[in-house]
This record gives structure tokens, sequence and C-alpha cells, in this order.
């Protein structure tokens, strides 16, 4: 990437690994940052080879969100403050939340520290989240801002932990430790500090051999249940099965269980 942009990007195989990389800082979530990671995931659309996502942070935190710093009047903007910074969420930082959600892989966080603010509607952007011990999610909207959470942090909580909870958290900004996390089902799994980066890779690497297709049919049936009554639902995974059924994967799948083997399925072109 780009110097100055906040982020590093390498293949570990069929997996594409992106680390935030302003330890100094703890990660800020820049216009830059933001810049590049849409650039990566644009890169990644196009590699056919990349078959999962894993994203990190460097040092102490994953992201410590909006860099309040840069939020300053530009010389010749004759917008508000408040206006610029809707305007920058509509152009940019929302639409990398999206493009996380519709990537055509699946995407893991591996939570190394603090996802604070912005920050954490980065990490629960994610398919899977793994968290160190250490790790912990904090919203400092309103209790010290008077703001309410963005970056899809009010979606993520009220579908992940519930109203109470998640109003809990974000009218009284108290940290939540990644066991706590994980008993409230924010997160999939809390691990050692020392063994988050292998962790985090292996999970990304058992994601990889899924069925190219199986991220964003997994993703729809369960933004479908959240819609859908029992009946709809149902009738929901018949049509999908009546297509996914006849794909070349499905065949696969059933020759390698006759055959005592593991599957092989096919990259994003086959």
């Amino acid at each position: 990437m780009a110097s100055g942009s906040g982020i590093r990007y390498e293949r570990d195989g069929a997996v594409g690994v992106v680390t935030l990389d302003n330890a100094a800082r703890m990660n800020p979530l820049t216009e830059a940052m933001q810049h590049a990671l849409l650039d990566v995931l644009s890169k990644i659309n196009g590699d056919p080879d990349v078959r999962s996502l894993l994203i990190t942070g460097e040092g102490r935190g994953f992201c410590v969100g909006a860099d309040l710093s840069a939020m300053v009047p530009a010389e010749g903007d004759t917008r508000s403050l408040g206006t610029r910074t809707a305007d920058t969420m509509a152009v940019l930082s929302n639409k990398l939340v999206v493009a996380l959600r519709e990537s055509p892989v699946p995407v893991v966080t591996a939570l190394n520290g603090a996802a604070a603010g912005a920050g954490v509607g980065l990490a629960l952007a994610a398919d899977l989240v793994v968290a160190a011990r250490s790790a912990y999610f904090y919203f400092p909207f309103m209790p010290k801002l008077g703001i309410v959470p963005d970056l899809g942090s009010t979606w993520f909580l009220a579908n992940l932990v519930g109203r109470s909870r998640a109003l809990g958290l974000t009218l009284l900004g108290d940290k939540l430790s990644a066991e706590q996390a994980l008993d409230w089902g924010l997160v999939w799994s809390v691990v050692d500090d020392a063994a988050l980066a292998d962790e985090g890779r292996a999970l990304a690497r058992r994601l990889a051999e899924l069925p190219a297709h199986g991220a964003i049919e997994m993703r729809r049936a369960f933004e479908a249940a959240r819609c859908n009554d029992l009946a709809a639902q149902l009738a929901y995974e018949a049509e999908r099965q009546r297509e996914l059924i006849d794909h070349p994967d499905f065949a696969e799948g059933v020759a390698a269980f006759m055959g005592r083997r593991v599957p092989s399925f096919r990259n994003r072109t086959g």
C-alpha cells in the first residue's frame, strides 16, 4: 500500500491479510486508511485466488475509531463540521462497512486489542471475530462526545446482543471485555494474546476452503431469516436448495463424502 495509508496487505496462500499499521496511535480510522481498505477490497474482488480475508491490528489496539485530531475546519470549506463528517460517512465510511458485509469472501477480524468508537463497527462488519484475551470494546460516543455510535455499531449491537445490552453499553460507555463479549455472543472465540495471530490465520484458512459462493449464500440466508416468518424462511431455503444442489460444488461435496476424502471446491472463477 502507499506510504501513509495506515495499513499493510499481504497474501498468505488463499487468505488476504490486512493489518492496520499505525500502532503508535492505536490505528485511528483515518480517511487515508479507509480509502486503502476500499482499495484492498476492490483488489480482492478482482483476484479469484483470494478465498478469505483476515483483518487485524498492529500493536496494543485494533482501532480506536475516528481520527479526532483531523476533525478541524478545512480551509475554504464552508460546511459545518457535522455536515462535512456526515458527507464523508456517506461517500466513504459507510461504503467501507457495506463493502465488508458484501465481500465475496468470508471476513475474519482478529481483535488484537481495543476496538473503540468507529473501530467497533469495523471489527463487527466481519463474519467472524476472534479476540485476544486482553481485547475489549469501548463506546465513548454518548458519555464522552454526545453523539450516537456509527459505522453500523447500532445495527450490529441491536442484532447481536439485544436492545437492553446495546443501550447499556452505549449509554454508560463501560468497556466490554473479550470474555464478556464472548458470553454475549459478540465474538466467535477468545484466545490467549500470544495465540491470536495463529488462530486468526487458521480460522481464515478454514473459511478459504469453503465453496467460493458460501459466504454470500450464508449471509443472505440469515438476512432473510431476520425478516421472514418460519413459513417464508422454509420457502426461501427450498428455493436456494433448488439452485445450489445443481451447482458443481454440491456434486464435488457428495463425491468427496462417498469417497471419504476432503472436498476440493473451485475458486471464484470456476
